[in-house]
């Protein structure tokens, strides 16, 4: 029987995407999709939603998030799975982001706006209720309002860090957020660390520290990961011994990102849940992974 068709990494409209937890969940499905992952930005809050839907579906749910983190001007992303949504630590950190990217966010919108016609409430249009607002909605309110044709562009354009309105936000290190995905019984694995258009994040005596802190794998099998770079993380997982993850990073419409794009091996997946004390996946009838 071949590997079930596994996506570790995709967000909801919790965070930066466009369908809420639920639909997300019956869109996997949809695609064929034996097991997804909902990885918001800096919050678990639309796990209970999800997993609602994923009880209803032949498929299951490997709750998670995206932890922002920082070395230098360089943002390094860690996906933290079946982490406890209550830790406290965790709960505190994921807190002070977002409230830290809400503040960057209403900062980058008033200086666009001096040049460009956008508000705030254009913003804040573009978002759901309680949603970790970010560029993302900032690219789809210029897209909305005709500044942008899509929100690749906007990235590319008016919010790209050398336009002059960029700004960085506040995070705590890669080390700190592996360490803060363990302690809160979750598995860390790097999102996308050698993405074409800034290179391998992390250098070999950074990756070291993560693996001896408790990183669990990469995820090398990523559309903005460039060939060279996925040749060296490949050399880095057998030589750390590490798991590889494929995904998608589906965030919905506005991305070209398609569910399923990439997947993960069952293996990677059980490494996942093997290691895993602070949560559990969650099961619909009949899936494959039960």
């Amino acid at each position: 029987m071949p590997d079930p068709f596994i996506d570790l990494h995709a967000h909801s409209s919790v965070s930066d995407g466009t369908e809420r937890p639920a639909d997300l969940v019956r869109a996997a499905a949809a695609s064929g999709l034996d097991a997804v992952a909902l990885t918001d930005h800096d919050t678990t809050a639309g796990w209970h939603e999800a997993a609602e839907a994923v009880r209803q579906l032949p498929m299951t749910l490997l709750p998670g998030l995206e932890l922002s983190t920082r070395t230098g001007w360089r943002s390094v992303h860690v996906l933290g799975y079946l982490v406890d949504p209550a830790d406290p630590a965790l709960v505190t950190e994921t807190t002070a982001i977002r409230d830290g990217r809400f503040t960057r966010a209403r900062s980058m919108v008033d200086a666009i706006g001096r040049d460009h016609p956008i508000t705030w409430d254009d913003v804040l249009a573009e978002s759901s209720e309680g949603a970790t607002i970010g560029r993302p909605h900032i690219a789809d309110a210029l897209v909305r309002l005709g500044l942008e044709p899509d929100r690749s562009a906007a990235f590319r354009g008016i919010l790209h860090p050398s336009s002059g309105y960029y700004q960085p936000h506040d995070a705590p290190t890669p080390l700190r957020g592996v360490e803060l995905i363990r302690a809160a019984g979750g598995v860390p694995v790097i999102a996308h660390p050698a993405a074409s258009s800034r290179g391998i994040v992390i250098d070999e005596p950074m990756l070291r520290e993560l693996v001896d802190a408790g990183l669990g794998g990469l995820e090398v099998d990523h559309r903005e990961n460039s060939a060279d770079g996925k040749r060296t993380l490949l050399d880095w997982t057998e030589r750390y011994g590490l798991f590889v993850t494929g995904s998608s990073d589906y965030h919905g419409e506005g991305k070209p990102n398609r569910l399923g794009e990439h997947r993960t091996a069952r293996r990677s997946f059980d490494a996942i849940v093997d290691q895993a004390t602070g949560s559990a996946p969650v099961v619909g009838p009949g899936s494959r992974l039960s």
